[in-house]
């Protein structure tokens, strides 16, 4: 299972998505990463929503597999955590792969609704207040093993070592943050 969940964590849907409308690949454009809100600045929002559903999917269908075979919560945690991999470091694509977020929240609402829902509550309040992305992104997901804990402690250590990673796949964010350089979407049309 380990396995399959990262192999299809390994589809890069920024840059098939990029192949199939013809825009350049992401990993060369704008902010060069694989992910969604960078295909939203290269192509727009069409792109960007097709690419934010294969991300998610990606994490969403492994732990629904998972459970559906019986598998333990700890297990489902794992099997999600290998498609997060899969995403960050993707077999097929010279081992460049995005950030992981929308992969993260995939996998996290079927593993537990509760904490995605809080999850994603912290995000939207976030991204409201701040309008960047990175920032609610982190702070999502420095919530989702802190409610974990509460409601599922046999998955905090998979989501735990996911928040790690994340924030490392960040680092250039949150230097640019601390230079006041990070991006937001103030003023897009």
């Amino acid at each position: 299972m380990c396995a399959a969940a990262y192999l299809l964590g390994s589809i890069s849907s920024a840059i098939l998505v990029c192949r199939l409308f013809g825009y350049p690949d992401p990993r060369t454009q704008g902010s060069s990463n694989p992910g969604a809100t960078n295909v939203l600045r290269i192509g727009g929002k069409p792109a960007a929503a097709l690419t934010l559903l294969g991300d998610v999917l990606k994490g969403t269908v492994p732990v629904l597999v998972a459970y559906g075979l019986g598998l333990s919560a700890t297990a489902a945690a794992l099997v999600g955590f290998c498609a997060f991999l899969g995403h960050l470091f993707p077999v097929f694509f010279q081992f460049r792969g995005g950030k992981g977020v929308a992969t993260a929240f995939g996998l996290l609402f079927p593993l537990h609704w509760p904490s995605g829902l809080v999850a994603g509550a912290v995000w939207l309040l976030v991204f409201g207040v701040t309008r960047i992305s990175s920032v609610a992104s982190l702070l999502a997901f420095v919530a989702a093993p802190i409610s974990l804990w509460f409601w599922l402690p046999t998955a905090f250590w998979p989501m735990a070592a996911l928040t790690v990673i994340m924030v490392i796949r960040h680092r250039a964010n949150l230097t640019k943050l601390l230079s006041g350089e990070e991006l937001g979407f103030r003023g897009k049309r």
